[in-house]
């Protein structure tokens, strides 16, 4: 049982990869931040929720340095 749980999630998460890669979420152009970084990190976790209408994003502000 716990091999099959196991082989579950990672096709589960395979199949968030593929989902995240068809959205050019992992091109060299892309800017690296809290957001994006974000937005694929979701992706690859909701799966095949990709593939029935999720399209999960995330609208984080990091704080700046005061002047």
């Amino acid at each position: 049982m716990r091999s099959l749980i196991g082989i579950v999630l990672v096709v589960w998460l395979l199949i968030g990869v593929a989902a995240a890669f068809q959205r050019g979420y992992f091109g060299d152009d892309r800017e690296v931040n809290c957001k994006t970084t974000s937005d694929t990190a979701l992706t690859v976790v909701a799966g095949p929720l990709n593939y029935v209408g999720v399209n999960p994003k995330v609208d984080c502000t990091t704080p700046q340095p005061s002047e």
